[in-house]
């Protein structure tokens, strides 16, 4: 994947795993641990090699990723030259970007040159990142981002929750110019349902694009909304075949995720076809620096790319990465460009088994009229939507989150949402 010349002798002595437990923003925190609350576990791989002062990072959410370090990878690394596992997305997440890292120290360059490609641009556009969240705290979390320095936002857009209240909100607080990616993740169902609510938000000065509103590959249905709205459709690509897509006019633009191999192939496809993309790599600093090194050099990631930057109180690297007028600048220091804090990995070690215990939680969604439906979990209300069982893009609609206080009435009606939504 490079021309550069391979670092000889290197090799690969250990590999150590680190988990932490990194706490989420405040003002996001009980929304983020509702309902993806073990992304705060994130296992960093410190991989040190037989050359003084060479040792590559990488980390991983191991209960997200797309793919985790297994000890077999490991094994298969040690004692190798990481140069030649430089491009094997089957390596898992953590341990490719430490690889990455390694080799471009080793070389005194940025991982970006281990690429092969061209360097298209030194700043890349970054988007906050809001999971489903009242109105009114989603447009604190838009305060934030703009006090912060980004200018796009993506959010959970879901059935129990009342998106056009939640574009409001943040259109309150935000300049005409902060551009808001409304996700999802194929809660609309279909065209029929979902044409006369992307037609309302189509005319909401700051949406800026609707990512997969209906489902999965309904590429008739995709086509037919490119027609009844002017703001841009997006899909993952890897979720639907490209060609078939291209072919139905299904999409204005993607979605990159996965390796570093998955993502370049993914980028330079949808390019070669006209169609821009961001790239979706969630984690904290050293995840964020790789997807600045990938769209240094994929010239269709015009897109913001998703990283989850913001929802941490740590992002585990000395200097944080800075976002000035939507942009981030790529880093330019060897590897990946940043330095670790080993301060905080041990400040914010966990012990196992890597799996946070929240206390149980009801979740209740309430419309106007005092109809409401109870679940146990965030997981049973997403298999209730996809299902059809709730509206899908009611006005007025709203999710609170009880957690468990020890009350008898807690305890019974748990019992009963155990055994499956309880509608009332």
């Amino acid at each position: 994947m490079t021309d550069l010349p391979p670092p000889r002798g290197l090799r690969v002595l250990d590999i150590e795993r680190c988990v932490v437990r990194i706490p989420f923003a405040e003002r996001c925190r009980p929304w983020t641990e509702a309902m993806v609350g073990q992304w705060a576990v994130v296992e960093v791989l410190r991989l040190t090699t037989n050359s003084p002062g060479i040792v590559g990072y990488g980390e991983t959410l191991p209960h997200y990723t797309w793919r985790p370090v297994s000890d077999a990878a490991i094994a298969a690394v040690r004692g190798g030259n990481p140069a030649d596992f430089l491009g094997r997305d089957d390596v898992g997440a953590g341990l490719q970007m430490a690889l990455y890292d390694a080799v471009g120290q080793a070389l005194e360059v940025p991982v970006r040159r281990l690429f092969g490609l061209p360097q298209v641009r030194d700043r890349l556009p970054l988007a906050w990142w809001s999971t489903e969240m009242p109105a009114e705290i989603l447009a604190g979390e838009a305060a934030d981002a703009v006090a912060a320095g980004y200018l796009n936002h993506k959010f959970k857009a879901r059935p129990w929750l009342d998106v056009y209240e939640q574009v409001a909100a943040v259109s309150a607080v935000t300049p005409p110019y902060y551009a808001l990616d409304l996700d999802w993740n194929e809660m609309l169902l279909d065209a029929d349902t979902a044409a006369p609510v992307l037609g309302a938000l189509d005319r909401e000065e700051r949406v800026s694009i609707f990512e997969t509103p209906i489902r999965f590959g309904d590429l008739e249905g995709y086509r037919r909304l490119r027609d009844k709205v002017s703001r841009p459709i997006a899909d993952h690509i890897k979720q639907t075949p490209f060609s078939a897509a291209v072919r139905a006019e299904a999409f204005d633009g993607y979605v990159l995720e996965g390796g570093v191999t998955d993502a370049i192939r993914g980028g330079l496809l949808a390019h070669a076809f006209g169609k821009p993309h961001w790239l979706q790599l969630v984690g904290a600093g050293l995840t964020t620096a790789l997807a600045l090194q990938l769209g240094a050099v994929l010239p269709g990631a015009t897109w913001p790319s998703v990283t989850c930057l913001n929802i941490y109180a740590d992002d585990l690297v000395l200097e944080p990465i800075r976002v000035h007028s939507g942009y981030a600048d790529i880093p330019s220091g060897p590897g990946l460009g940043v330095q670790v804090d080993e301060s905080a990995l041990t400040r914010l070690a966990m012990r196992p088994p890597y799996v946070i215990d929240y206390p149980a939680r009801i979740l209740t969604v309430g419309w106007p009229g005092g109809r409401a439906c109870h679940y146990s979990s965030i997981e049973a209300l997403w298999a209730d939507a996809l299902a059809g069982n709730i509206p899908a893009a009611a006005r007025g609609a709203r999710l609170e989150v009880w957690s468990d206080d020890g009350s008898a009435e807690f305890g019974a009606l748990r019992k009963q949402v155990d055994a499956g939504p309880v509608r009332a």
